[in-house]
This record gives structure tokens, sequence and C-alpha cells, in this order.
């Protein structure tokens, strides 16, 4: 049986902000120190499969050090050659059944939706976890999806059925009012990938998540006491 996957702080690792593999390893060890739960590696397009295998390679060394799961996203390939502990996949990446075949029974497999009717179309015996957003609009990724703002996150976290995770645009200005929604977790790229202090930036993305699901019981004690 798989453990629960912690999506809390969820960081996605950017190899342009982080500007080599060197990097990134300095940034996630960082990040695991300072609060981070999860790590993806999202490859850069211009990278060679070599590339590719050698970063996750690494990374999954370094993780394996603090018993951080390491997810790939989209190659699955990469995913099995470096025996991550899962993959993520994109609405027009490799559908889910096929992904699942290939990547085994025992490894985490994420999903990205966009909107309700991919939400209600997640195939919930195959797919471990969603990854909702963007939230915000976004730089980090070149073909995003529109923006679905705060609003519709909250009517999407109320109908999941699955763990889910917000993305896009999020950092510690904004990650109260996402954590508040009641979604499991954040996932990041620029709010820690290529600033001046990852370790700072993760400690405080660490605060804001507390501090929303504070919020967030604050208010389901009230909606209780309302309702007696």
């Amino acid at each position: 049986m798989k453990k629960i996957l912690d999506l809390s702080l969820y960081l996605i690792l950017d190899p342009i902000r982080c500007h080599d593999i060197t990097g990134m390893l300095a940034t996630t060890r960082l990040a695991i120190d300072n609060g981070v739960t999860l790590v993806q590696l999202r490859a850069g397009h211009e990278w060679k499969k070599r590339q590719c295998y050698e970063a996750a390679a690494a990374i999954k060394q370094l993780l394996l050090t603090y018993s951080i799961p390491l997810i790939i996203n989209d190659h699955v390939d990469i995913a099995l050659a470096v025996d991550a502990d899962g993959l993520h996949i994109g609405q027009c990446d490799l559908p889910p059944k096929i992904a699942r075949r290939l990547l085994g029974k025992h490894k985490w497999l994420g999903l990205s939706v966009s909107n309700q009717q991919q939400l209600m179309d997640v195939p919930l015996n195959i797919i471990d976890y969603v990854g909702i957003g963007p939230i915000f609009p976004t730089h980090s990724k070149a073909d995003a999806d529109p923006a679905c703002g705060l609003i519709m996150l909250r009517q999407l976290v109320t109908l999941k059925q699955c763990p889910a995770v917000a993305i896009g645009g999020i950092n510690s200005t904004n990650a109260v009012d996402v954590i508040s929604t009641g979604v499991d977790g954040i996932a990041v790229i620029s709010a820690i990938c290529g600033t001046p202090d990852p370790a700072k930036a993760t400690r405080q993305l660490s605060q804001q998540i507390h501090l929303g699901r504070q919020y967030l019981d604050q208010s389901h004690l009230s909606n209780k006491e309302k309702g007696r």
C-alpha cells in the first residue's frame, strides 16, 4: 500500500531558472531543508533525452537521502529509467490509461486539469492526484491554459474526488488565499527556482501554507457554530 502523498509544497524544478543540473540540485537541497514536500522535474523543451536522464538521476539520488518523492513530468521513459516515484501528465500527453500501464501500479500518477469537465473526467482508478491550474497568469509555461482564478478553484475543490494541488502564478503574496480554498497544496516554480534566496522563499511559502490552513480551520469552525 502506497504512503499518502504530501502535496503541501510541491516544487517543480525549472532548469532554465536554476541554470543547470548543479543549480537544480542546490535549489532542491535548500528547498527540502526549508519545507518542500515533493519535487518534480520538468525538463526544458530544448533538452536532449540524455540531459533529462542525467538530471533526473542526480535529483533522485539526492532525494533518497531525504525520503522525498521525485515526480517526472511527461517523460515516462525517464521516470522508469531512474526509478522515479511517479509521473505527471497533462491533457495532451499520454492517455492516463496508457501512462499507468507503462508506469506500473505502485507509482504515483498525477494529471493536470483546468476546468470542471476535465476534473469530472479524471479516471479515479488510475490517477492519484490532480494539478489544478493555472490559478493566476504565469510565464513558467508557454502553452498554459487561461488562468481560472480563486473563485473557480474553490468550486473545483468542492467537486474533486482525489487529492489536488494548485499551480500557476502562486507565490508568497497569494498562497494564503489559495490554500484557504481547501486545496491540498500548492505547486510552485518561479516562487523558489531562480530566486536570490531559495531557502528564505521556501520558508515564506511554508508559513503562508500554515496560515492558510489556520484560516480554513477557523472558517469551518465558524460555519459549524452558525449551523447549531
